[in-house]
């Protein structure tokens, strides 16, 4: 049975005054799969995830989530979408459960004590349940870093989009969200994208990565195909811009 395809963006350009952002751009992401958007920095990995939750409006091309183009069905499209994109917006004075109070409140639930466990959920999920109390002000940023994701994960949506998720975060910290992505995906079938520059992480999260080199995409595979060839994503990556960069790409 074909999985439901969670997002699809098709031939997106979105291009800034600099000339940056990213060009005729086409990936997929299907329910439970994890796919990685690899790229340097200033590549348009961010532009591209701003452009899918309708954060940037797009020149050209069009954007689908869960079937709901975001042009003309917007609400019904991000309904079931969570996002952390660049920083994580947070409210310094109050608690990481006062944040995602908040937060909840955007979300419908049965009942209050649906939307009470579901707090207390998304804290114990990225690590935060012994902190749940404290400031977020006295957060390290690999701390804030969790919140984020906390928020994103909040209402169980089916779509997760994560800019950089593993940002700040220590050893430890990279498995626990590492692990966390992969249950969801295999144990309820949540799609994510997410963008990062190091590609030995993606290499451990990720099913399918798709490279991105100066807006544009380069090379696309599983990761398992890719290992067949080359010793590591890491190798991968690199022969993919250097052939880009053969082409006269990003001249």
């Amino acid at each position: 049975m074909d999985k439901k395809i969670a997002l699809s963006i098709s031939d997106l350009q979105k291009l800034y005054r600099n000339g940056r952002g990213v060009s005729r751009l086409s990936l997929s992401v299907a329910e439970g799969e994890v796919v990685g958007l690899l790229g340097p920095n200033g590549s348009g990995k961010t532009t591209a995830m701003k452009a899918a939750v309708g954060l940037s409006r797009i020149g050209a091309g069009s954007i689908s989530i869960f079937g709901h183009d975001i042009d003309g069905e917007f609400e019904k499209a991000m309904y079931n979408v969570g996002c952390l994109i660049e920083t994580p917006a947070l409210y310094d004075k109050l608690s990481a459960k006062q944040n995602l109070k908040i937060a909840a409140r955007f979300y419908d639930y049965p009942d209050s004590e649906s939307r009470k466990n579901a707090i207390n959920e998304a804290l114990t999920l990225v690590g935060l349940e012994k902190y749940s109390r404290d400031k977020v002000g006295s957060f390290s940023l690999g701390m804030r870093q969790r919140l984020g994701i906390a928020l994103a994960l909040i209402s169980r949506p089916g779509l997760v989009i994560l800019d950089e998720p593993t940002n700040g975060l220590d050893i430890e910290g990279v498995v626990h969200i590492r692990n966390v992505i992969r249950d969801m995906a295999e144990k309820l079938g949540t799609a994510f994208l997410i963008s990062g520059h190091v590609a030995s992480e993606l290499e451990k999260l990720c099913d399918r990565v798709t490279v991105i080199y100066d807006g544009k995409m380069c090379a696309e595979g599983t990761v398992d195909s890719i290992l067949e060839k080359y010793p590591s994503l890491e190798d991968y990556f690199l022969a993919m811009i250097s052939e880009a960069k053969e082409r006269g790409e990003g001249a």
